[in-house]
């Protein structure tokens, strides 16, 4: 069996309610790999999940640092970012949510995520403009091709008025 394999294998058997086993299981894979992307990457979403935010922020640097791509960079800066929103570092965020949707510009995850964070930092305007444009963008429906235009310029003004405050 694979690293992949082996690390599929427990994260299938997680509790979501109940991290401490997930992290148990994890902690010898980070000893026997400790510059390994993937593997930095899922002990930090294990203590992500456990609500142990300041130990999972360290796991998630070294990951983006160690090289992770792919779809496994796109859910690490998913959940970095929201990370960082959580215990308050909203700029911070957002400069990931910049970064992130600039290399992943198809994922309307990481604009929702930023939009979150974008409300949690006191910017409403910007985050009801953002989710509109999401909207514009990825919602398939004969109804939101029609108003595409619309909503795309209301998202516009909406945006505008955040210069305002």
């Amino acid at each position: 069996m694979t690293l992949n394999d082996e690390l599929d294998h427990i994260f299938q058997r997680r509790d979501r309610d109940n991290m401490q086993p997930t992290i148990d299981a994890l902690l010898p894979y980070y000893a026997a790999h400790p510059e390994n992307a993937r593997v930095l990457y899922e002990i930090g979403g294990a203590y992500d999940t456990a609500g142990q935010e300041d130990i999972a922020l360290g796991f998630y640097e070294k990951a983006l640092a160690a090289g992770l791509e792919g779809d496994l960079l796109r859910r690490c800066y998913v959940q970095y970012g929201s990370t960082l929103r959580n215990v308050g570092a909203y700029e911070r965020s957002l400069e990931v949510f910049k970064a992130a949707r600039a290399s992943f510009p198809d994922s309307p995850a990481l604009g929702a995520f930023e939009a979150i964070t974008l409300h949690a930092a006191g910017r409403p305007n910007g985050s009801i403009a953002l989710l509109l444009e999401l909207l514009a963008k990825f919602v398939c429906s004969s109804d939101i091709e029609r108003y595409k235009p619309s909503i795309n310029g209301n998202a516009a003004y909406i945006r505008a008025l955040e210069g305002e405050h």
